[in-house]
């Protein structure tokens, strides 16, 4: 029994040790009926504003004077709740408006398991045709707890696959996209 018991705690501890190192990875992407350029203003040039596209982001801003818009090394604050305990500090990097992509690196966190260090997304703007792109986001990140980055792995996708229809929705009406209105758009295009 005791050598069972200790092949058991030894197994754990590897398992455990292996976890502390694994990132998650979660690509989504959503073709948009309008131009790149149209969907690049809005994720790449737009960055500080994130809160007008984002249903579970309520405010965002540029942290730095003088940056009013997205650019090497521009950085955010996204408050995730109301009463600003839950936010997110980051930092758009390797920034390419002719390829219409970048890397935002999480700097800081707030409320959140996210380790920063490991965690960062890439957004892409595709261009389709003249009329059409496709955005892709990839989202690599680590929690601490290891264990909870697979647990949160679904929802962490569901809400980035939201995010993708705000986005969409927001470069083609204009109309902002926030936690109150979000079912309501949703259901627009669940009948669509």
């Amino acid at each position: 029994m005791k050598s069972i018991f200790f092949a058991l705690a030894i197994l754990y501890t590897f398992i455990t040790l292996g976890q502390d190192k694994k990132t998650q990875h979660i690509e989504v992407s959503r073709e948009i009926k309008a131009p790149a350029a149209a969907v690049w203003k809005v994720v790449g040039e737009e960055f500080g504003d994130v809160h007008k596209s984002h249903p579970f982001v309520v405010d965002s801003k540029y942290s730095q004077e003088g940056v009013s818009e997205g650019c090497e090394g521009a950085e955010r604050i996204c408050s995730i709740t109301l009463d600003g305990k839950k936010y997110v500090k980051e930092k758009q990097v390797n920034y390419d408006p002719e390829n219409m992509k970048f890397k935002v690196q999480i700097t800081h966190i707030q409320g959140l398991p996210l380790i920063p260090e490991y965690s960062y997304g890439v957004y892409h703007v595709v261009k389709v045709d003249d009329k059409t792109s496709k955005l892709v986001f990839t989202f690599d990140y680590r929690t601490k707890p290891a264990f909870m980055g697979s647990l949160a792995k679904g929802k962490f996708r569901k809400q980035l696959s939201d995010y993708m229809l705000a986005v969409d929705h927001y470069v083609m009406t204009g109309e902002e996209v926030n936690g109150e209105n979000f079912k309501e758009i949703k259901k627009q295009y669940e009948t669509k």
